[in-house]
């Protein structure tokens, strides 16, 4: 049977990848807020585009297809988020793995949270690709803006 101390010890190696589990919660939270502010958008111009021809037309087909890929992108952030969080949880896993049995799961835990780190850069990459995608596509029309000059 383990000690006190021991368990201890290790909970205290183990707070470390828990404080990053909070973080990538958080990245989360960010990530589902902004898919399902591109979603109710999409929405609505689905509704919008059935209802309109011409140039409007084009304009909310060109608007959905990027809606449609912005739901795409952050997606693919928040797979890569959940992944490293699976990752994080595995090295505590280990953590204690290691120091219930006394095996020498150094190198593994290592390579696991290497892992996760890069699928946290890569989720955050993915995230910031998303916002240069948002912030291309969304601006005021220049109609809209030559009518409140004249006024």
């Amino acid at each position: 049977m383990e000690s006190i101390t021991q368990v201890a010890h290790t909970i205290q190696f183990a707070v470390a990848p828990v404080f990053l589990l909070a973080g990538i919660g958080a990245f989360l939270n960010v990530c589902v807020g902004r898919l399902a502010r591109v979603i109710d958008r999409a929405r609505v111009v689905e509704r919008l585009v059935l209802e309109t021809n011409g140039v409007e037309h084009d304009r909310l087909i060109f608007e959905i297809r990027k809606l449609d890929q912005r739901m795409t992108v952050v997606n693919n952030a928040i797979l890569l988020s959940v992944a490293s969080a699976i990752a994080v949880c595995l090295v505590v896993v280990l953590l204690f793995s290691a120091q219930l049995f006394h095996a020498a799961m150094g190198t593994p835990i290592a390579l696991l949270f290497i892992l996760a780190m890069f699928l946290m850069i890569s989720a955050l990459c993915t995230f910031m690709v998303e916002i240069r995608l948002a912030a291309r596509t969304i601006h005021i029309r220049s109609e809209v803006l030559y009518h409140l000059a004249d006024n």
